[in-house]
């Protein structure tokens, strides 16, 4: 991974009765905008999120209180908590020694208490907390007709966990490549950028398994709309993808598609390696940050770069892009 489900009904037909299957139908268009654009990710969780936790003179709080890092506080004394000023708020005016603390782990609710301990005259908590994410992926798609926009092709997970992170909100906004740390066999690579999170191109709705999906809001460039491929139209052999090396300049580097499937989880569908000279003198293969740089075959978009082989960075995987839109549309 490198950031930084619908069913398909058939219709049986028997000799005495028609059963009547309702299809799944989905509106995305038939051409769409590759973007290849690097883009400033900015995602708003749902609640505070615990990144880690240290000793206070000897106490560990969090593990006292049975709190693990990806664990989402939603409340703290019975009251709502979004960000972490209204945590430290909270803590500022209740003139106590412990919180009761309600949060999430896998999707349940769970109520702990947490003990405050001095410090230098402070009261601290013990935990690492933090209320917004940001990194740096690429654009992957715009439908020109619905103005939903495609980034990653993958999730953004809590790095101790693995989990899903639930946000409530996020935003994409520019940004500038200024330079490359190159991959090596054991240790990819990344994308070093600036970002610029007062020009906004999007809102993000959700974060999936199979990418960061929203509405765009900027206007919507000139760029050459795409027939979005299908798994049939996928060939082996010589392709592109797009995706920015310096500055904000998209551009174009050649792969081979070496396989290509449908697998039961809609993810890791495209085996490829990275053939263009330029693109490999740069980074030595797939980077962090190359994340949803988009695919092209034969003026096809097909999918978006996702995954790269750590043990060999000039070979990685992508996602079909027709799994992307129809995860956008749900």
């Amino acid at each position: 991974m490198i950031f930084k489900k619908l069913k398909t009904y058939t219709l049986n037909l028997l000799l005495l009765t028609t059963f009547i299957i309702p299809q799944t139908i989905f509106a995305y268009s038939d051409y769409i905008i590759a973007g290849g654009e690097t883009v400033g990710i900015r995602l708003n969780t749902d609640g505070i999120l615990i990144a880690g936790s240290y000793a206070i003179n000897g106490h560990n709080p969090s593990n006292e209180a049975g709190l693990k890092s990806g664990d989402i506080i939603n409340q703290i004394n019975n009251k709502d908590v979004h960000t972490v000023e209204d945590m430290v708020d909270i803590i500022n005016s209740c003139n106590c020694e412990s919180l009761k603390i309600s949060y999430i782990r896998d999707d349940k609710s769970a109520n702990t208490t947490l003990n405050l301990y001095q410090e230098n005259g402070t009261l601290k908590t013990g935990l690492y907390v933090k209320d917004t994410i940001s990194g740096v992926g690429t654009l992957t798609f715009i439908d020109p007709k619905t103005k939903l926009f495609g980034i990653l092709g993958h999730e953004i997970a809590d790095a101790s966990t693995g989990d899903i992170i639930d946000i409530k909100s996020g935003t994409i906004f520019s940004s500038s490549i200024t330079g490359i740390t190159k991959s090596d066999r054991g240790k990819p690579g990344e994308k070093n950028a600036i970002l610029y999170s007062d020009k906004v191109k999007g809102n993000i709705l959700e974060n999936t398994n199979k990418g960061i999906f929203g509405n765009y809001t900027s206007n919507i460039s000139t760029n050459k709309l795409y027939k979005v491929g299908t798994l049939d139209n996928i060939k082996l052999g010589d392709a592109k993808i797009l995706t920015v090396l310096d500055g904000t300049e998209v551009g174009e580097f050649s792969i081979k598609i070496l396989s290509v499937n449908q697998t039961s989880n809609k993810l890791k569908n495209i085996e490829f390696e990275i053939t263009d000279k330029k693109l490999l003198e740069k980074t030595n293969g797939i980077v962090q940050g190359m994340s949803g740089s988009p695919i092209i075959q034969d003026d096809y978009i097909i999918g978006a770069v996702t995954h790269v082989v750590v043990d060999d960075p000039h070979r990685g995987y992508g996602i079909l892009i027709t799994n992307m839109l129809e995860e956008a549309e749900n």
